[in-house]
Protein backbone atom coordinates (compact mmCIF):
# COMPACT_ATOMS: atom_id res chain seq x y z
CA UNK A 1 0.00 0.00 0.00
CA UNK A 2 1.16 3.56 -0.62
CA UNK A 3 2.20 6.09 2.02
CA UNK A 4 -0.83 8.29 1.27
CA UNK A 5 -3.17 5.32 1.83
CA UNK A 6 -1.41 4.41 5.10
CA UNK A 7 -1.46 8.06 6.27
CA UNK A 8 -4.88 9.38 5.17
CA UNK A 9 -4.44 12.58 7.19
CA UNK A 10 -0.87 13.14 6.05
CA UNK A 11 0.11 15.97 3.75
CA UNK A 12 2.65 16.04 0.94
CA UNK A 13 4.97 17.97 3.29
CA UNK A 14 4.63 15.19 5.89
CA UNK A 15 5.58 12.66 3.23
CA UNK A 16 8.60 14.69 2.11
CA UNK A 17 9.73 15.06 5.74
CA UNK A 18 9.52 11.30 6.24
CA UNK A 19 11.39 10.76 2.96
CA UNK A 20 14.13 13.18 4.06
CA UNK A 21 14.47 11.18 7.28
CA UNK A 22 14.89 7.95 5.32
CA UNK A 23 17.50 9.60 3.09
CA UNK A 24 19.40 10.90 6.14
CA UNK A 25 19.32 7.48 7.79
CA UNK A 26 19.95 5.25 4.77
CA UNK A 27 21.61 7.50 2.17
CA UNK A 28 18.72 7.33 -0.29
CA UNK A 29 15.10 6.23 -0.58
CA UNK A 30 13.24 4.36 -3.31
CA UNK A 31 10.13 5.95 -4.79
CA UNK A 32 7.79 3.49 -6.56
CA UNK A 33 5.01 4.29 -9.00
CA UNK A 34 2.51 1.50 -9.52
CA UNK A 35 1.33 0.24 -12.88
CA UNK A 36 -1.70 1.98 -14.31
CA UNK A 37 -3.78 1.21 -17.39
CA UNK A 38 -1.29 2.76 -19.79
CA UNK A 39 2.08 2.55 -18.05
CA UNK A 40 4.09 -0.22 -16.43
CA UNK A 41 5.48 0.35 -12.94
CA UNK A 42 8.67 2.31 -12.39
CA UNK A 43 10.83 3.08 -9.40
CA UNK A 44 13.72 5.43 -8.76
CA UNK A 45 16.09 6.52 -6.06
CA UNK A 46 15.87 9.84 -4.26
CA UNK A 47 18.93 11.03 -2.37
CA UNK A 48 21.93 10.29 -4.59
CA UNK A 49 21.89 13.79 -6.15
CA UNK A 50 23.36 15.62 -3.10
CA UNK A 51 26.17 13.05 -3.10
CA UNK A 52 27.15 13.96 -6.65
CA UNK A 53 25.69 10.80 -8.16
CA UNK A 54 22.88 10.33 -10.68
CA UNK A 55 19.58 9.01 -9.41
CA UNK A 56 18.78 5.46 -10.57
CA UNK A 57 15.60 4.41 -12.39
CA UNK A 58 14.13 1.06 -13.36
CA UNK A 59 10.90 0.43 -15.30
CA UNK A 60 8.69 -2.61 -15.74
CA UNK A 61 9.51 -4.42 -12.48
CA UNK A 62 7.14 -4.92 -9.55
CA UNK A 63 7.99 -2.72 -6.53
CA UNK A 64 9.78 -5.42 -4.51
CA UNK A 65 12.12 -6.44 -7.33
CA UNK A 66 12.65 -2.83 -8.39
CA UNK A 67 13.52 -1.80 -4.83
CA UNK A 68 15.98 -4.67 -4.38
CA UNK A 69 17.73 -3.84 -7.67
CA UNK A 70 17.89 -0.10 -6.96
CA UNK A 71 19.09 -0.60 -3.38
CA UNK A 72 21.83 -2.96 -4.49
CA UNK A 73 23.15 -0.66 -7.21
CA UNK A 74 22.76 2.51 -5.07
CA UNK A 75 24.84 0.97 -2.27
CA UNK A 76 27.58 0.22 -4.79
CA UNK A 77 27.36 3.65 -6.48
CA UNK A 78 27.98 5.48 -3.20
CA UNK A 79 31.34 3.72 -2.80
CA UNK A 80 32.51 3.51 -6.42
CA UNK A 81 32.39 5.43 -9.67
CA UNK A 82 28.90 6.12 -10.94
CA UNK A 83 27.91 3.90 -13.85
CA UNK A 84 28.26 5.48 -17.28
CA UNK A 85 25.83 5.40 -20.17
CA UNK A 86 26.38 2.37 -22.39
CA UNK A 87 28.09 0.34 -19.67
CA UNK A 88 26.85 -3.24 -19.24
CA UNK A 89 27.05 -4.71 -15.75
CA UNK A 90 26.36 -8.35 -14.87
CA UNK A 91 24.84 -8.33 -11.39
CA UNK A 92 25.51 -11.17 -8.97
CA UNK A 93 22.35 -13.22 -8.71
CA UNK A 94 20.57 -10.81 -11.02
CA UNK A 95 20.18 -9.78 -14.60
CA UNK A 96 22.67 -8.18 -16.95
CA UNK A 97 21.90 -4.47 -16.97
CA UNK A 98 22.84 -1.70 -19.37
CA UNK A 99 23.08 1.91 -18.24
CA UNK A 100 21.04 4.43 -20.24
CA UNK A 101 21.16 8.17 -19.50
CA UNK A 102 17.61 9.39 -18.80
CA UNK A 103 16.86 12.09 -21.36
CA UNK A 104 14.36 14.08 -19.30
CA UNK A 105 14.52 13.33 -15.54
CA UNK A 106 11.87 15.97 -14.78
CA UNK A 107 9.31 13.89 -16.71
CA UNK A 108 9.88 10.79 -14.58
CA UNK A 109 11.50 11.57 -11.19
CA UNK A 110 8.92 13.93 -9.72
CA UNK A 111 9.89 13.56 -6.07
CA UNK A 112 13.63 13.94 -6.72
CA UNK A 113 12.93 17.08 -8.77
CA UNK A 114 10.69 18.40 -6.00
CA UNK A 115 13.48 17.98 -3.44
CA UNK A 116 16.54 18.93 -5.51
CA UNK A 117 15.32 21.08 -8.40
CA UNK A 118 16.11 20.91 -12.08
CA UNK A 119 19.73 19.78 -11.74
CA UNK A 120 18.84 16.14 -11.14
CA UNK A 121 20.65 13.66 -13.40
CA UNK A 122 19.44 10.09 -13.75
CA UNK A 123 20.45 6.82 -15.35
CA UNK A 124 18.17 3.91 -16.08
CA UNK A 125 19.09 0.36 -15.20
CA UNK A 126 17.80 -1.43 -18.30
CA UNK A 127 17.75 -5.20 -17.82
CA UNK A 128 17.87 -8.10 -20.25
CA UNK A 129 15.10 -10.69 -20.16
CA UNK A 130 15.63 -14.33 -19.21
CA UNK A 131 16.86 -15.09 -22.75
CA UNK A 132 19.35 -12.20 -22.85
CA UNK A 133 17.18 -9.96 -25.04
CA UNK A 134 16.99 -6.21 -24.41
CA UNK A 135 13.86 -4.04 -24.76
CA UNK A 136 15.23 -2.77 -28.09
CA UNK A 137 15.68 -6.34 -29.39
CA UNK A 138 13.12 -8.27 -31.39
CA UNK A 139 11.64 -10.97 -29.15
CA UNK A 140 12.12 -9.17 -25.82
CA UNK A 141 9.83 -10.64 -23.14
CA UNK A 142 9.15 -7.80 -20.76
CA UNK A 143 5.87 -8.72 -19.16
CA UNK A 144 2.72 -6.65 -19.19
CA UNK A 145 3.56 -3.17 -20.43
CA UNK A 146 7.17 -4.02 -21.25
CA UNK A 147 10.16 -2.02 -20.08
CA UNK A 148 10.05 1.55 -21.42
CA UNK A 149 13.52 2.97 -22.02
CA UNK A 150 13.68 6.61 -20.88
CA UNK A 151 16.68 7.69 -22.96
CA UNK A 152 18.85 6.80 -25.93
CA UNK A 153 21.40 4.04 -25.69
CA UNK A 154 25.01 4.60 -26.61
CA UNK A 155 26.71 2.84 -29.52
CA UNK A 156 27.93 -0.70 -28.83
CA UNK A 157 31.55 0.45 -29.23
CA UNK A 158 31.09 2.66 -26.17
CA UNK A 159 29.98 -0.21 -23.91
CA UNK A 160 32.12 -2.25 -21.58
CA UNK A 161 31.29 -4.96 -19.07
CA UNK A 162 32.35 -5.14 -15.44
CA UNK A 163 31.27 -7.39 -12.64
CA UNK A 164 29.09 -5.99 -9.90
Amino acid sequence: MCWKCDQPGGSRLDYLDELRGTITECGWAVQSIERDRLHPPRAYTVGLTPRGRPELVVTGLPPGKAGALLNSVAAHVLHADAPTAGEQIPLRGGPLIEIVEVTEPSAHLFTAIELYGGGVRAVQLVYADDRGHWPWDRGFRGGKGGQPVLGHRHAAADRSARSG
